[in-house]
């Protein structure tokens, strides 16, 4: 494939393996030109009971300065739809303390540490709460310096717009608030559900209710914002020439 051809792609970092890891980021890197990497701290490779924190100096942090020392600089994370044997590892209050750690390093939060729709509590949902998500909205506004962390809609949206559509919503408009509009990217997890059209669709449709935005001061969702959350913020992120793909 030429160079605009070319499928961006994620190397998987595990750094519970120490420096087995480390030398197979390099191999990554130099074998599969890989443009970010992909982790799951809620799944520990075989052997470990449970899994691991970005925050954690010992064990993320050799991981992290290796991605940065090798310009790969986009780390994305599982975060939320729990998966290993301790689901808190999950949950994505990490993130902060690791990007105000690396500010030259892109945290991208896969599912946007959305617990899922299964715990979602009737009395809190009226209130807009969600699980994980809301939490962790509020704990990125009281950084508002942090500027590397961008939430990604991968199995989120979709779970969410057909079924929870005023969760959604309020979703939407909490990342919107604390993270602002040039920190949200697509995603549609399409690899489980099939063609993603339907998901697009959904989105290219879809407006935070008046009411809902007047009492919570969420911003419109207007055309421009989703031009850059269907792809332009990944675009900035993954070095594409936007005008050039488009020619």
């Amino acid at each position: 494939l030429t160079a605009s051809q070319r499928m961006l792609a994620h190397g998987l970092v595990m750094p519970q393996l120490g420096k087995v890891d480390l030398d197979y980021m390099d191999q990554q890197a130099e074998t599969f030109k890989v443009d970010a990497w992909k982790c799951y701290t809620g799944s520990p490779p075989k052997g470990f009971k449970h899994g691991w924190w970005l925050s954690d100096e010992n064990i993320a942090y050799p991981m992290l300065e290796k991605a940065q020392a090798l310009g790969i600089t986009n780390v994305c994370a599982h975060k939320g739809l729990p998966l290993g044997p301790v689901a808190d590892y999950n949950h994505p209050r990490d993130i902060l303390q690791a990007a105000a750690d690396f500010p030259r390093l892109n945290f991208l939060i896969y599912h946007s540490g959305f617990l899922g729709t299964s715990r979602i509590d009737l009395k809190k949902k009226k209130k807009g709460e969600i699980p994980w998500t809301t939490e962790f909205c509020r704990l990125k506004q009281k950084q508002p310096k942090l500027n590397n962390i961008y939430m990604e809609l991968g199995s989120t949206f979709g779970q969410l717009v057909i079924t929870e559509p005023v969760i959604c919503a309020h979703l939407l408009g909490q990342i919107l608030l604390a993270f602002g509009d040039d920190h949200l990217i697509w995603g549609t997890d399409s690899i489980w559900y099939g063609t993603p059209q339907w998901q697009i669709e959904a989105f290219r449709r879809f407006q935070i209710p008046d009411a809902l935005r007047e009492q919570h001061g969420y911003p419109a969702v207007t055309r421009d914002l989703k031009a850059k959350v269907f792809g332009l913020n990944a675009a900035k992120l993954f070095k594409v020439d936007v005008q050039s793909k488009r020619q």
